[in-house]
């Protein structure tokens, strides 16, 4: 498969058990995608600048640096998704995931299929900048947001999101003043119905919350409709 077609998505696969790194790269291999495989959490950040991945398939318990580490590394500078991989079915895992940057997390053993579902949700979230929308940015206050650039400023000051945390502020600040609530946000957002159990969400808001200077105890920006779901509020960006 060429590396020079431009509609093939790269994917950076980060799994110290080759056994199953192979079988997970001749899987996604064969449903188009074109994958670069890693070993240890020490050398991502390099191979990332190398090949310049679309998305990130990152194990957690990885030789030379955890992938919770990688990920916190890696953000900075990536702003694809990370999607993580663990062994451990506990919020704990799940949740510090999400905290540093992730964007998803599968618990292994993870099938095929479901694997792949996620990626293309991630992935589709990617594409939506390129999507036709007439309106392309939304200033509310001292707060600006651009769509095509994803770009978002507050106080003049460049605010830095992952993809997914950008996609869940325009969706609120598209729609500001009116409740969204977390079935649309889920379908929206992460790509698939909301189980009732994920917080993957919540922890979302708590992180643009804090980058967006709200208030963690008492939000007056954001805000949360207990029952219903969450709420931007237009006229608190002064």
């Amino acid at each position: 498969m060429s590396e020079n077609n431009a509609s093939v998505k790269k994917i950076l696969l980060v799994e110290d058990d080759r056994q199953l790194s192979d079988l997970v790269t001749d899987f996604l291999t064969s449903e188009g995608f074109h994958v670069k495989q890693e070993f240890r959490g020490d050398t991502v950040a390099k191979r990332v600048k190398l090949f310049n991945p679309d998305l990130i398939v990152l194990d957690i318990m990885l030789p030379g640096k955890d992938g919770f580490a990688v990920c916190k590394e890696l953000r900075p500078e990536f702003n694809g998704p990370v999607l993580m991989l663990t062994a451990k079915s506990t919020d704990f895992d799940q949740v510090l995931g999400l905290e540093i940057g992730a964007d998803d997390y599968v618990i292994k053993p993870v099938e095929p299929r479901v694997l792949l579902a996620r990626i293309n949700a991630l992935l589709r979230r990617g594409q939506l900048p390129n999507q036709s929308d007439e309106k392309g940015e939304i200033t509310c206050g001292s707060l600006y947001i651009n769509k095509a650039s994803r770009k978002v400023t507050l106080k003049e000051e460049i605010i830095d999101l992952t993809s997914q945390e950008f996609d869940l502020l325009w969706l609120l600040a598209s729609k500001a003043g009116e409740v969204q609530n977390r079935d649309y946000i889920y379908k929206a957002v992460i790509g698939r119905e909301y189980d009732g159990l994920d917080r993957s969400v919540d922890v979302r808001i708590s992180r643009l919350r804090k980058k967006l200077l709200d208030s963690t105890e008492t939000p007056f920006r954001i805000k949360t409709i207990w029952g219903q779901g969450y709420l931007f509020v237009p006229d608190a960006w002064e």
